[in-house]
């Protein structure tokens, strides 16, 4: 039995098999740290007609370069640094068939440490690919954001929609299908062969594209008081109605899982059919939403999608929470140029604001700086007319339901900063209160809610009635 005191094999034996496997150990993390690279997390793609995106989400930061193609239309990503994975290969199924953007996508290993992938496109689109920073739940997040080349005017398709007509379609029509000489290829790295041209080569430093506003469309003139068929003279009154958060930001999550985002939408989309049938002293009422599906609008650009249809006012819907599950009941917000009216309202704020980082902005896009520039602009009259509309409201909603605060608070949230639109923000319940909870996720209550708020807009315009626009449809 040897003595623990003494070596188990002589110096130079023992030196050599450490020499031997600490050079092993460092080819293995060589490999680990630059052939592999990062580990892909989850993927995640959601499309709308606003714009499509795809989120891949890794534990480190992806490194891609990009290559738009026009004819026929694709998007080419390599990233850097990584191997082919089970995750990477889910985005092939993930295309939905109603994604306006996406006919399909192909992954392949281009090259030894780098994955390439191929987005078929159903038309030409502006892309934007960038990194956002681990933030939340989310560990880093490789983002690429296709838009239409031309968007559809908003305020056009609001009066096709009230005279019966089709609504103006934006993008192409789909490509025409061509051989691809690399689909075999795809097809043994695990995804599916699309017809479409043959992959091209990347190219970094691709400059990302933003996307083109949106034309000036016609407004409305004085209504018709003549009755009778709709008329491109009605003077409609739109309410721009601002489903909170939504897509990569899920917004505060329930005891059992609910998702504000789910909530939000569900009870804009009930609003939005009775908004559509109620008329204001003859005046027809039309609905615009800043999101209807389940995708993510910055904070900045829900308030410029109600400038460019001329809201005649906007109400942001959310679903409050707290970190302790008592704290309950509906509350309306306003925005205030003079500092939050109490602590609770400052915290919202806060909170509210903090979506674009959940959600996911392209900081790099030059004009975000400038918009918010703009919406910092707020004058008195605009939030005393929402303080009226605030306090309507909240009168209706505290005849059914618990309010918080029995008075409108007031605070700096980003999305009440149009300057020219009357803007309140409802907190239609503690999502955080398990009790709460449960009754946001009735259908009853969805239908008060939204009964109650059209029942304070007719309080509101009966005393308030709307301007008239500066643009007209003759």
């Amino acid at each position: 039995m040897h003595s623990l005191s003494k070596p188990l094999h002589s110096p130079r034996v023992l030196t050599r098999r450490a020499v031997v496997g600490a050079g092993t150990l460092a080819l293995l993390l060589t490999k680990v740290d630059i052939a592999w690279g990062a580990i892909i997390l989850a993927v995640r793609i959601w499309p709308a007609q606003d714009y499509t995106r795809v989120t891949i989400e890794s534990d480190g930061k992806l490194v891609a370069k990009q290559l738009f193609v026009a004819t026929p239309p694709r998007m080419v990503v390599d990233i850097e640094g990584i191997e082919l994975s089970p995750a990477l290969k889910e985005l092939v199924g993930s295309v939905k068939p109603n994604d306006p953007y996406i006919s399909g996508i192909r992954v392949g290993q281009n090259s030894p440490g780098v994955v390439r992938l191929v987005l078929d496109l159903k038309q030409a689109a502006l892309p934007q690919v960038f990194n956002l920073p681990p933030v939340a739940a989310y560990q880093h997040r490789l983002v690429l954001d296709l838009y239409p080349m031309e968007e559809m005017d908003p305020l056009e398709a609001l009066i096709a929609e009230r005279l019966g007509e089709p609504a103006p379609v934006a993008g192409t029509s789909p490509p025409k299908a061509t051989k691809d000489p690399l689909g075999e290829l795809i097809a043994q790295q695990g995804g599916r062969p699309a017809a479409s041209g043959p992959l091209p080569s990347s190219n970094s430093g691709t400059a990302t594209a933003q996307p083109k506003p949106a034309a000036s469309g016609p407004a409305i003139k004085p209504p018709n008081t003549a009755g009778g068929k709709p008329s491109k003279t009605d003077r409609l009154i739109i309410i721009a109605l601002d489903p909170g958060h939504g897509g990569e930001d899920p917004g505060a999550i329930g005891p059992q899982g609910t998702r504000e985002k789910d909530v939000v939408l569900q009870v804009a989309l009930k609003l939005r059919e009775l908004i559509n049938a109620t008329t204001i002293k003859g005046n027809p009422m039309r609905a615009y939403l800043t999101r209807d599906a389940d995708f993510f609008v910055p904070l900045h650009v829900r308030v410029q999608k109600a400038q460019k249809v001329q809201a005649d006012l906007f109400i942001s819907i959310h679903a409050d929470a707290f970190n302790v599950p008592t704290a309950r009941g509906a509350s309306v917000f306003a925005l205030s140029d003079k500092g939050a009216s109490s602590a609770a309202a400052k915290y919202m704020a806060d909170k509210e604001n903090s979506a674009d980082l959940v959600g996911g902005v392209n900081v790099k896009v030059k004009d975000a700086q400038v918009l918010r520039a703009i919406l910092d602009m707020s004058t008195t009259a605009q939030i005393n007319d929402s303080l009226k509309l605030g306090s309507n409201l909240l009168g209706e909603i505290g005849n059914f339901a618990k309010l918080h605060k029995n008075k409108v608070e007031q605070a700096s949230f980003a999305v009440l900063k149009a300057h020219d639109i009357p803007s309140v923000l409802i907190e239609t319940a503690f999502i955080s209160n398990p009790e709460e909870e449960q009754r946001l996720r009735t259908v009853e209550y969805q239908d008060q809610l939204a009964e109650a708020i059209v029942r304070g807009l007719q309080r509101y315009f009966a005393k308030n009635p709307p301007l008239a626009r500066t643009r007209s449809t003759s």
